[in-house]
């Protein structure tokens, strides 16, 4: 059997290249740029009513049952499916240790 892992270690990021990844797949703690909303449009023009607009900085807060942003200084919790719908990239030079955008 294998041991827990370190929860004081972070868990790779899927968004550490160029091309970026969900924000589901994203680390906590990392500024992102919302890239494009894969919603259907009902549900891609309320995302962007909340704030999740193409190119727009967030922080991705916390990922347990629902994934936790700030989002133009509000914090907002959307589920996961709906943070599947949203693909982000890194922002350059952005890491979790770094202060809030």
């Amino acid at each position: 059997m294998s041991e827990p892992p370190d929860s004081d270690l972070p868990v790779p990021s899927l968004c550490a290249s160029t091309k970026g990844c969900s924000l589901a797949q994203a680390s906590t703690g990392m500024v992102l740029c919302v890239r494009e909303l894969s919603a259907p449009r009902e549900i891609a023009v309320r995302l962007r009513e909340l704030g999740f607009c193409e190119q727009q900085r967030i922080r991705l807060l916390s990922k347990h049952t629902n994934i936790i942003c700030q989002v133009c200084n509000v914090r907002l919790g959307i589920s996961r499916d709906l943070a599947q719908m949203i693909l982000v990239e890194p922002v350059t030079g952005s890491s979790p240790a770094e202060g809030k955008p």
